[in-house]
């Protein structure tokens, strides 16, 4: 069904920043972008935090109020990442309304940069990994499981948690595994490998699922909940192997992309081969030299870092 324009649905309904940004955020849910709506939502409750609940007219946000809610922000102990984080998508849900001629600009966040400062490195060394691979988890099934999602990871030059959820049995096409990210909707394609196979046998969904792995049911009504129940349980027992093998970061799925990207360009991998692989386009600066990398390019890299395991 489709979501009512704002602007018709706020003519009719107090203009309240409340109310926009929550129809703001039902329109990501209703076109199946949960991990957008979720993003905005927690904005939106930090700043609703932040009122005490007390919603106010889109006409009285300016930049005191803009200031107040960052100074609320450092005093209950956030990161500048964090406070970043929340600034920046308020500022989108601002800057919708504006351009839905919902209200003037009255630039309330002239003054405030959303910068984003470096994060803490996130990769595991070549030799985390493979201690990591050898590591005996046969007494409990459920951490096994979380070391060998981790694993597949790595292998498919980091592939999000959430794009390995929803894989389906028909992207995998004999020996060519093709998907689209769920984050950006590119496509992309890795051959498959050996070590892949491996693991897919050991977690093959049933005959009557469609997916390649049975972490979202097909009889579940709500897929997204269940992925994020999942990564919940997976990254719980991470972080414990993580402190069975002394790692000095907290290991999650993340991780294994990040490891994947650090792996491969100590190796001497090109930066634009890393982030071809990767489907991304962060290097942009590399990737201004090049049209297209042929996929063959991609998997020989991929298969150069495998076989170092």
């Amino acid at each position: 069904m489709e979501t009512p324009n704002l602007k018709t649905y706020l003519s009719a309904n107090a203009c309240t920043l409340f109310n926009y940004a929550e129809q703001f955020i039902n329109r990501y849910y209703t076109h199946g972008q949960y991990r957008t709506a979720e993003t905005y939502s927690a904005t939106l409750n930090s700043f609703k935090r932040f009122r005490s609940y007390l919603d106010l007219e889109m006409n009285d946000f300016d930049g005191e109020e803009l200031a107040s809610y960052r100074s609320y922000l450092k005093q209950i102990g956030l990161s500048p990442n964090t406070i970043s984080f929340y600034l920046k998508h308020l500022k989108s849900i601002y800057n919708k309304a504006v351009d839905e001629e919902l209200i003037p600009d009255r630039k309330p966040f002239r003054q405030l940069t959303t910068a984003i400062e470096k994060t803490a490195k996130r990769a595991i060394s070549l030799q985390a990994l493979k201690r990591l691979k050898a590591l005996d988890c046969s007494r409990c099934p459920s951490e096994r499981f979380a070391r060998d999602m981790f694993l597949f990871s790595f292998y498919t030059r980091g592939m999000s948690f959430v794009d390995i959820a929803h894989l389906q049995k028909k992207n995998l096409r004999g020996d060519v595994l093709f998907y689209r990210r769920r984050k950006t909707n590119q496509p992309l394609t890795i051959h498959w490998e050996p070590c892949m196979q491996e693991i897919m046998t050991s977690y093959l969904a049933d005959a009557s699922s469609p997916y390649l792995f049975s972490i979202i049911k097909e009889f579940d009504n709500n897929p997204h909940r269940q992925f994020k129940n999942a990564q919940f349980l997976i990254n719980r027992h991470l972080k414990n192997i993580g402190k069975r093998l002394g790692l000095s970061q907290p290991l999650t799925m993340y991780c294994a992309r990040h490891s994947w990207a650090s792996i491969a360009y100590e190796k001497g991998i090109p930066i634009s081969v890393i982030s071809e692989g990767m489907g991304h386009d962060s290097e942009k600066t590399t990737r201004i030299y090049l049209t297209s990398l042929k996929t063959e390019v991609v998997d020989n890299a991929n298969r150069k870092i495998l076989d170092l395991l």
